[in-house]
C-alpha cells in the first residue's frame, strides 16, 4: 500500500476527529431602526487567503495582506484559512490550524494552482479561469471591488461570557438594493491573531518556531456554506439574525475577531458585503 492510497482514509479520520461545535441559531426578526455601524457604511471587501505551515512561500502572501490592510483599513476584511496539502502541522507544532469548515471552503471555492493564493469577494473576475488569485493580482481586484457600493450593510453586536465561553451574536442586515438571487447566504467566521507557532519560511530549511500567525480561521458559527436568508431582500428591508456559539478554551478571546458576510451561493458566489468586529471590547 502506498502513501497516496492511504491519504483519503487519513483525511476522513482527521475530519472525524475534529471537535465541531454546532451553532445555535436563536432567531430571526425584522426591525424598524438600523442596528450598529450601519449609517454610511462603505463597501468592505473580503479576502480569503489559503495557506499552510509547511508552505515556504506563504509568509510572503501573509505579509502582502498586512500591507493591503494598512492601505484599506476597515474596507478590507481578511481571513487566513489553513487547508490543503501544506496545512498539516509539524510533529512539534503546538496547534493544528486546520478546520473541517476550512477544508470545505477550499473545496467549494476550488483548489489553487500555486501559492500564495487568495480569493477576493469570491468573485470570478473577467479573464480569470477560477476564483483563486496570485499575490500580484490581489491589490487591483480589491480596488475594483472596493469602488462598488454595498447592496446590503451589515452590523454585528456580540456578548461574550468568559466563564461559560458562550458567545452571543446579533447580525443586522440593512438592504440598500433589491437582491433577487435565488440563494443568498449569511456566513460567520471566527479568526484569531497573534498565535506563535511553527511556520516554514524562505530563511531556513527548518520552520521558524516563533512565527506569528494572523487572521487564522479558528471556526465558523454557521456551517461552511452559511445559512440561507429566506426573507425577501428588497431595498429598505432590515433584518436581525441571532446566533450563539461555544468558544473553545484554547482560543484567546481578546485576539479573536467575528467576521460576517453575505454572499450568493452556487455557480456564482459573489460576496455582497463583509464586516468584522473584535470578539471582546
Amino acid at each position: 500500500m502506498t502513501w497516496k492510497s492511504i491519504l483519503p482514509a487519513l483525511f476522513i479520520l482527521f475530519l472525524a476527529g475534529c471537535e465541531e461545535v454546532a451553532p445555535v441559531i436563536t432567531g430571526a426578526r425584522e426591525q424598524e431602526n438600523p442596528g450598529p455601524d450601519l449609517e454610511g457604511q462603505q463597501r468592505q471587501v473580503l479576502i480569503e487567503e489559503f495557506t499552510g505551515v509547511k508552505c515556504v512561500n506563504c509568509p510572503a502572501g501573509s505579509q502582502e495582506i498586512e500591507t493591503l490592510l494598512s492601505i484599506h483599513g476597515q474596507q478590507l476584511v481578511a481571513v487566513s484559512i489553513h487547508a490543503g496539502e501544506f496545512a498539516p502541522p509539524y510533529q512539534e507544532s503546538v496547534y493544528d490550524f486546520r478546520t473541517q469548515e476550512g477544508e470545505q471552503v477550499l473545496s467549494y471555492l476550488g483548489e489553487p494552482f500555486g501559492y500564495p493564493t487568495a480569493v477576493v469577494n469570491r468573485r470570478k473576475f473577467d479573464g480569470q479561469f477560477d476564483l483563486q488569485l496570485g499575490k500580484g493580482e490581489w491589490a487591483g481586484y480589491i480596488e475594483e471591488e472596493k469602488a462598488l457600493p454595498p447592496k446590503v450593510r451589515i452590523g454585528i453586536e456580540r456578548g461574550f461570557n468568559p466563564a461559560s465561553r458562550r458567545l452571543d451574536i446579533d447580525v443586522t442586515l440593512l438592504v440598500d438594493e433589491d437582491i433577487t438571487a435565488d440563494d443568498i447566504r449569511l456566513s460567520i467566521m471566527v479568526t484569531e491573531s497573534g498565535i506563535k507557532d511553527l511556520q516554514l519560511t524562505p530563511a531556513s530549511s527548518q520552520p521558524k518556531a516563533d512565527y506569528v500567525h494572523k487572521h487564522v480561521l479558528r471556526g465558523m458559527v454557521t456551517p461552511y456554506d452559511g445559512v440561507g436568508i429566506t426573507e425577501n431582500l428588497t431595498a429598505g428591508t432590515l433584518l436581525v439574525k441571532s446566533f450563539s456559539y461555544e468558544v473553545p478554551a484554547s482560543w484567546v478571546a481578546e485576539n479573536c475577531e467575528i467576521l460576517a458576510f453575505v454572499s450568493l451561493f452556487g455557480d456564482q458566489k459573489d460576496v455582497l458585503q463583509a464586516q468584522q468586529i473584535h470578539m471582546v471590547e
